[in-house]
Order: C-alpha cells, then structure tokens, then sequence
C-alpha cells in the first residue's frame, strides 16, 4: 500500500528554529500534507553520523508504523537543491539515536533530482559523489517510531514531493475511519483561484472574528480532535501561537486552522502529536440591497392590488434569504413579518426587505408600492326594440355602449359583477345580446391589463299600440272602416295603405306596422261576420205562429212582409196556407226567412161511415221528415198515433173500438225541408160525435 505525503516548502519571512531539532521533531502521520519552510540547524548542532557531516537547514520529523511491511519513499525536490537525509530507529530517542540505520547525502544538481529509499537498491548508505541517491528500503514493524532527518543543503529554497511506498503504513488518526469516521470540512467556500486558500466570507472589513464559530463545522461531529488557529504555517504545524479570543482580522491575511488529536485512553500516543493543517482567508462579503419600484392595477379602482413582493429584484443572488415587512420597525424587531409576500394586498405605499446572503451578511431594500393609471369608466344605458317574437326581449348592441373615451383599451362582456371579476361567462356577440330589462357588465382593460368595470342598463323599449283600433263586427255582405288612430310615425296596412285609417274593408284578418320612433309594432285587427240568428222551431196553434230563434245578436224582429218589422216573434189570425216569415237581429242584416205552412183545420168530426167528416186526415203532410199525429184526452194521454202506417189518419177510434163523444187535442210535428230541418209542431182540437 502506497501513501504520499507532500511537503511544500515555501520562503516565509519568520524564521522557527524549534523544528530544526530532534527533541520537537514534527510528526508524519499517514498522508498528512505539510508545508514547512526549514531555515537554520535549531538551537542545537545535532550530531548525525553515518554519510553526513553537519547540519545546514534542517528539520527533524518522526513517524510511527501503524502496519508493518516493506516501507519506502522517495524525496523529489522541484528545483536544482540537494537534499541530504537520514533515518533513525527504531524506537530510539534524540538521545540514544545513534547513527542512522539508512543515509544519502549523494548530490542533487537538476530539478527532479530524487532520493530516498527504493526496493532494488541494496546499499543502506550513499555519501557524496556515490551511487544514485537511493539506498535499500527498511522493514518496519507496528508500533515502531522512527525519526527522519532532511537537510537542504542547499541556500536557494525549493519544495518537494515527498512520496511513501511499500507494503507498510504510517500510523495516523486521520486515516483511521474508527477515530475520524466523517470527513473534516474545511472552512469558507472555494477561492475564484483554486490553487488560493479558501475564503470565508466576512461582512465587514476590517471585522472581529470569533475564530472559535468555525470548529464545528470543520469537525463535523468527529469525537477527540481538537482545532487551533494561527497566522503562520510552521505555528500551526506545531501548534504554537494560537488565536485564543475574537480578534480583529482582514482579507490579505492568511490563517491556518491546525487539527489534531487526543487519544482519551492514552495521552502519550505518538498519534497526538499528528496535526491536519489547512489555510484560509478572508473574504469581503458585505451586500448591498436595490431599492425597486412595483407597479400594479388598481382594478376597478378598489383602492388596493395584488402585489408579488418577491418579483422585485432588490437582490440578484437566488440562494439569498429575503424577508418583507411594513415597517423597518418591524423589520429591525424581525416581528410581523409579511407571510404571504406572493399575493399582498395593499394600497399604495413602502415595503422594507430584510436581505440575508448565503454567508449571512444583511442588507436592507424598499419596494415602493404604485398604481398603474387607473382606467376610467361610466355607466351607460342602452335602449332597444322589443322582439316582435318575445316582446319582453330585445337584442342589444352592447358595444355601442359609451362607457369609456380613453383609447387602447379592450372590451369584454359579462351578465354579471361577479363573472366580470373572475372572467368567467363572457358574452361571445355582444353586437347581439338577446335579453330583458336588466343590466350587463363591460370591463374596460388597459394596455397595462388594468381594468375597471361599467355597469350598464339594458332597457327593452315594449311595443306601442293603438288604443282605437278595434276588433269589428259586420254583416257579412257589408264593408266597414278601420281606424288605427292618431300619433304614430308610419303606418303601414296589409292592404298596402301606409294612411291612418282604411275604408272599404270587408270581413277578415288585417295587420298595421305602426312605427314609434325607431320601433316598429305590428297589431292585428279582425273584421268577424256577425252571426245570422237561427230559427230553431215553429210552433202553429190554429191561426197562431210563433217563431222560436237562437243565434245572431239580440234584439231580433220579425216580418211578414220583409218590410214591416215587429219585436214579437208571434204572428196571430194568419190565413190557413202558406206563409213567409223573415227574421234579423241587431245588426240588421240581410234577413233570413221561413216558409210556413198554416194547415187547413177541423175541428168536428163524424166518425159514423157517411163519407163526410168521418176522419182527420194531414196525410198531405206525409212529404215532411219525421212527421207525427198524436190524439190526446183531456187528461192529456195519448190515444192515437197517426203515422206512416195509418196513412197519418185518425177516424175517431182507440184500438178499433170508437171512442165517447167528446172534445180531444192533437198535435202534428214534423221538420221541414230545410238546410235547418227545422221543427214544426201544430196543436189544435177536435170534436168527436160518435152516435151510440
């Protein structure tokens, strides 16, 4: 298993001797990455032995085996210095050391010139001018320390890479998952250049800094390790020089965090002694808020609008925190603060942000709350014609509708406020609105999608019509003439007149268009025939004639002659045979008339075989339909029918046996032959002398 430890060693103006003797030597631990800059032997001129002479500037390390194995490594400088080094052990003291079991202090003249141990060489030590630098690896043990002695020969400083080998690793509390089991995270963030220390972010400069907030993080919950801060390398590779209070600091200066750990079980393992550096700096990271103007719709001038606080781009970081507040009193308290900056509703006015950057630095910023121009409307009435189909409806131009002068605007038609508001229902032909008296809604939408809403009144102008003109009544041979009175525009007859009043007008249906204003209002006017009165029946009794009549207009009257007219549908003494009666009611129209026949009457009769007066005969009546002869007593029972089958002949007998002498009443009914049929009914009486 190979391990690579890397030492950078770079010109710092402070000179730390303590490293450069055995006694403090600096611990290696595993793949630790240390940069120190050797200067002088130290405060003492160890003596070394083996290939090497004396010490020039020098620095003394040690490490332990964790697993045992071959080891090996290899010093390669970047420039053309000369390396000399020895290593001593194991499990010595600077005191009892002795002499270096492995040394080269073979010259390096080129960059790239290595040393150190290799697993082919097979001489231990190499002094100047002599083999290739390196010498025969070591076989090492658990648990073994060793020291390793590297000396720059050379005045001129350059770095070089130290890399270890072999099947064996160097014991280290940073590579053992079971004392460090989470990575340690260094602190700040990446430098723009990575090959810079990493920054963290201050919000001021220059600033106090409690150096202590930073251990947390960088330990990430990794039990037993220890951090130290320092303003040098070599200070934090030995720990010497820590920042133990909040102090002030800058952004030129490099820090070093230096971590180490503390075996709880056992203080004086070697491992204590490893450290973990890494260098930071400072970075400036105070911001600074943009003060931003919003500005919405004030729709329908309701005093306030919806503002989405968030949209203002009073900071451009997107990983920044922003908090709103109304007041910076609050802002400052950090109380009341704005929990749906979304969707505010506020009127016009100042809203403070509170700014927090990712590196916590704060800044403040107002967003200023402003209306758009509000858009100005009125409300309207429109008026139109009812629909001759629907009266109490009319079709409406709502376009028409003058609520608004401003130009650039945009329409749209609701059927109430609450669809006007939430733009839900929109009338698709607002040229042709269809409906009653009642209102619609228009919001007036400007070029900045602000809007006010119009309430307009919709009103159905109903249809206007004559008052004079009538239904009328007639003869139906007669004209007459309709009049649809005065005060209309146009008038327009189906007869084709366009004059107010029509004459010559005989029974029917007629229209007129009657113009009001821009309406139109077609009514209809019936012309009837009067109804002819009906004769329904005659009743004959002797010379007396009354006419029974149903039908037409009463008052009705009655003629004998169609020139002289009386009230009373009773005509007395009329002469036996056939007579004209006319009829006509109230409008006295063309008369209808009857034919009535008055029958020859007899009223004795000699049932006794002598040929005279023996029988009633109305057997010239026999061509009438339905006709019948009924003999009553004077009790009013029938006796007789004289019908079709006796020949419409009574011959004074009941049942064949000749009735007493006596007075009897009769009755003849039949329906003429008419287009009415009307029912005739004549009544007499008759006296029979029957001789016993």
């Amino acid at each position: 298993m190979k391990k690579t430890l890397l030492f950078v060693l770079l010109f710092i103006s402070q000179a730390f001797f303590s490293q450069a003797d055995c006694s403090t030597a600096l611990t290696v631990c595993g793949n630790s990455n240390i940069t120190y800059t050797p200067s002088g032997i130290g405060s003492v001129n160890e003596p070394l032995g083996g290939c090497l002479q004396t010490e020039h500037n020098s620095t003394w390390y040690t490490f332990t085996i964790a697993t045992g194995g071959t080891l090996t490594f290899e010093i390669n400088p970047t420039g053309p210095v000369d390396y000399d080094w020895a290593i001593y052990g194991p499990n010595k003291t600077c005191a009892t050391k002795g002499i270096p079991i492995r040394c080269s202090s073979n010259d390096g003249t080129v960059a790239g010139y290595p040393t150190g141990m290799n697993m082919t060489a097979l001489d231990t030590s190499e002094g100047p001018g002599f083999g290739d630098g390196f010498v025969k690896y070591l076989d090492v043990l658990p648990g073994e320390t060793y020291f390793l002695y590297v000396d720059n020969y050379s005045t001129t400083v350059f770095t070089f890479n130290l890399t270890w080998g072999g099947t064996a690793t160097l014991a280290s509390p940073f590579t053992d998952p079971t004392i460090q089991p989470h990575p340690f995270i260094p602190p700040g963030i990446p430098a723009a250049n990575p090959a810079d220390p990493r920054e963290v972010v201050v919000c001021e400069s220059p600033a106090i800094f409690d150096f202590s907030t930073l251990t947390a993080p960088i330990l990430n919950a990794n039990p037993n390790f220890f951090i130290s801060y320092h303003t040098s390398q070599n200070d934090a590779l030995s720990g010497a020089n820590p920042i133990l209070a909040p102090q002030t600091v800058n952004t030129t200066t490099i820090y070093y965090y230096s971590i180490h750990y503390q075996d709880p079980a056992n203080p004086v393992n070697p491992i204590n002694s490893c450290r973990q550096v890494g260098p930071f700096k400072f970075k400036l990271g105070n911001i600074t808020g943009t003060n931003i103007t919003l500005t919405k719709c004030n729709n329908n001038n309701a005093g306030v609008a919806t503002f989405d606080l968030t949209s203002a781009a009073v900071f451009a970081d997107p990983t920044a925190t922003k908090k709103y507040y109304e007041t910076m009193t609050d802002l400052n308290a950090g109380t009341n603060e704005i929990t749906n900056p979304t969707a505010y509703v506020s009127a016009e006015g100042t809203i403070y942000v509170k700014i927090t950057s990712q590196f916590g630095c704060t800044a403040v910023a107002q967003i200023i709350l402003k209306f758009y121009p509000i858009v100005v409307v009125n409300e309207a009435t429109l008026r139109s014609c009812f629909i001759e189909s629907n009266p109490s409806t009319a079709s409406f131009n709502l376009t028409a509708a003058g609520v608004t002068v401003q130009p650039g605007i945009t329409k749209k038609y609701y059927p109430s406020l609450t669809d006007a508001e939430n733009g839900t229902n929109e009338i698709t032909t607002p040229t042709a609105y269809i409906a009653p008296n009642g209102v619609v809604y228009i919001k007036v939408i400007n070029g900045n999608g602000c809007y006010a809403i119009a309430k307009v009144t919709l009103v159905v102008i109903p249809p206007v019509y004559s008052t004079v003109l009538q239904d009328k009544i007639i003869c139906i041979e007669d004209k007459t003439t309709l009049d649809a009175g005065p005060g209309f525009t146009s008038y327009e007859w189906s007869t084709g007149a366009t004059t107010q009043v029509i004459t010559d007008v005989g029974v029917g249906t007629y229209w007129v268009k009657l113009k009001t204003g821009e309406c139109v209002s077609t009514q209809t006017v019936k012309v009837y025939p009067s109804e002819q009165p009906v004769i329904t029946s005659v009743d004959i009794s002797t010379n007396t004639v009354t006419i029974n009549v149903v039908g037409g207009t009463p008052p009705y009257q009655y003629s004998l002659d169609n020139i002289n007219w009386q009230n009373s549908n009773v005509f007395t003494n009329l002469s036996r045979g056939d007579h004209t009666i006319y009829v006509k009611d109230a409008y006295d129209c063309e008369p209808i008339d009857i034919t009535v026949v008055v029958p020859n009457l007899v009223n004795v009769i000699t049932p006794n075989g002598d040929g005279v007066n023996d029988v009633i005969d109305y057997s010239a009546l026999a061509g009438k339909q339905n006709l019948i002869f009924n003999i009553f007593d004077r009790y009013g029972a029938k006796i007789f029918q004289a019908d079709k089958s006796n020949g419409y002949k009574w011959d004074g007998t009941m049942s064949g046996r000749k009735i007493p002498t006596g007075n009897y009443w009769y009755s003849v009914t039949w329906n003429e032959n008419d287009k009415k049929n009307t029912p005739f009914k004549y009544t007499g009486w008759v006296m029979v002398k029957n001789r016993e």
